[in-house]
């Protein structure tokens, strides 16, 4: 049987980050995704000036953004700054690149790849062949996704999740938009994010209890006033873990949406998943690391999860709460970048 030092279940931006800082510190790393092709998930593709925009190449960035507009039922603020706020990025394409960064330090990243069993300092895989195989680890690192393999093995729950569900169109828009339409999505949003070629339109709700089919329906009558007729463009849908109950498990880690990191609020989480990846690394080379990273995204989450809480109760509630905090971004009380992002 084969052994690494550390095995990374998932080949997310958690994953690949993780695999490439334990790869540079010379740690002989296995990182294992079940799909074929790395990059794919279903997301807007928003990256933020304080999160991923200065740290991938600019050749990955779709469009960026100087301008938000938020839109509630009775109000709209539209705010500027002289750097990007937000851009967007082809999920596929970041992948491939952080994949071949990974590999050039020094992992080996292999797809295909479907963990089947955690047991005690081995994982049992079945490749995309139909072989079944085992491989020793060390250390073992979660980072597979929402449902995931190793928070189960590690009997941790799952509570808090949201949904969101995305069509990418082909077309141009000109301006990123949020959309707080409580009478829809209750204490969630829909979104307009311009890409180079393509348009993600979508929404995101905390709580899965709206139907799937009703969530779908909502989305597609949103979209219709908006001048997107969504008939012929595929749906897809994809839950969201913002359950966060630790990370560090003796010789086990969870980054990213398996550790539960992505934001209540806004649902983001490509820019959790790549902190945590690189602080779990950090912290399995040296375990005197604080991880305060980790601690920082928490304390937000924790922030945003407040505000969640407080608009999971009546429509009308719901409804005074996103119009108090538009109002607090139209007079500048609230920093969008500051409070609202990851």
């Amino acid at each position: 049987m084969e052994k690494f030092e550390v095995i990374i279940v998932g080949g997310g931006p958690g994953g690949l980050s993780c695999a490439r800082t334990l790869a540079e510190a010379g740690v002989r790393v296995m990182l294992l995704e079940r799909k074929k092709t790395i990059g794919r998930k279903v997301c807007a593709g928003g990256i933020t000036w304080d999160g991923l925009i200065q740290r991938v190449p600019e050749n990955l960035i779709e469009r960026s953004f100087t301008e938000q507009r938020i839109f509630s039922n009775w109000q709209e603020v539209c705010f500027r700054r002289k750097l990007p706020i937000i851009a967007t990025i082809n999920r596929e394409q970041l992948g491939r690149w952080m994949r071949d960064e990974a590999v050039k330090a020094g992992a080996e990243v292999r797809t295909g790849c479907n963990v089947r069993e955690i047991q005690d300092q081995h994982v049992i895989v079945t490749d995309e062949q139909g072989k079944t195989f085992s491989l020793g680890w060390g250390q073992l690192v979660g980072a597979d996704g929402s449902s995931s393999l190793v928070r189960r093995h590690l009997k941790i729950p799952s509570e808090k999740m949201g949904v969101g569900m995305n069509y990418q169109a082909r077309g141009s828009y000109e301006h990123m938009e949020w959309h707080l339409n409580t009478g829809l999505f209750r204490n969630g949003y829909g979104w307009v994010f311009p890409h180079r070629e393509t348009v993600s339109i979508g929404a995101y709700r905390p709580q899965t209890g709206i139907p799937p089919v009703r969530f779908k329906k909502r989305l597609l009558r949103w979209a219709e006033s908006k001048g997107f007729r969504l008939d012929e463009v595929p749906a897809q849908a994809e839950l969201i873990n913002f359950d966060f109950r630790g990370f560090e498990f003796g010789k086990v880690w969870l980054v990213g949406d398996a550790a539960g990191l992505a934001s209540g609020l806004t649902g983001e989480g490509i820019h959790p998943a790549i902190v945590s990846g690189e602080t779990v690394a950090r912290k399995i080379i040296d375990p005197n690391d604080p991880a305060a990273e980790i601690a920082r995204m928490v304390t937000k989450q924790q922030r945003h999860q407040r505000i969640v809480d407080l608009a999971a109760g009546s429509a009308a509630n719901c409804t005074l709460l996103m119009e108090a905090l538009v109002l607090l971004l139209r007079l500048r009380l609230i920093n969008f970048q500051k409070h609202l992002s990851m």
